[in-house]
């Protein structure tokens, strides 16, 4: 594991995105709405691990960027699940603040590295 805080938590994160997929797959029949939230979800961490070996400072930030715009597109389906009534509200805020935490900090860094 790295010490790398938004690595990390975007790592667990994701794995919590993986997790809500199966259960809406398996218990729910939803496909098409969790496929996209485990896509977008997933997708955070896997820019910012793309990120941390950028041949550049530009590079790194544009990978960050990426990383926020998945991270807010994936706070939209996380909202359209509870509001479609697929997910309980506890839950849907809980994945919700986590989201925002992720994108507090990418946001954080970003603006330090620009």
């Amino acid at each position: 594991m790295t010490d790398n805080i938004v690595y990390n938590k975007s790592k667990a994160f994701a794995l919590r995105i993986v997790k809500l997929g199966k259960f809406l797959q398996s218990e729910k029949h939803e496909y098409v709405l969790s496929n996209q939230v485990v896509r977008s979800g997933g997708s955070i961490g896997a820019n910012i691990a793309e990120a941390q070996f950028g041949a550049s400072k530009a590079e790194f930030v544009h990978r960050m960027r990426i990383a926020v715009r998945e991270a807010n597109e994936t706070k939209y389906w996380l909202e359209l699940l509870q509001d479609a009534s697929y997910i309980e509200k506890p839950l849907s805020e809980s994945l919700i603040i986590d989201c925002q935490e992720i994108i507090y900090l990418l946001v954080r860094i970003i603006k330090t590295a620009s």
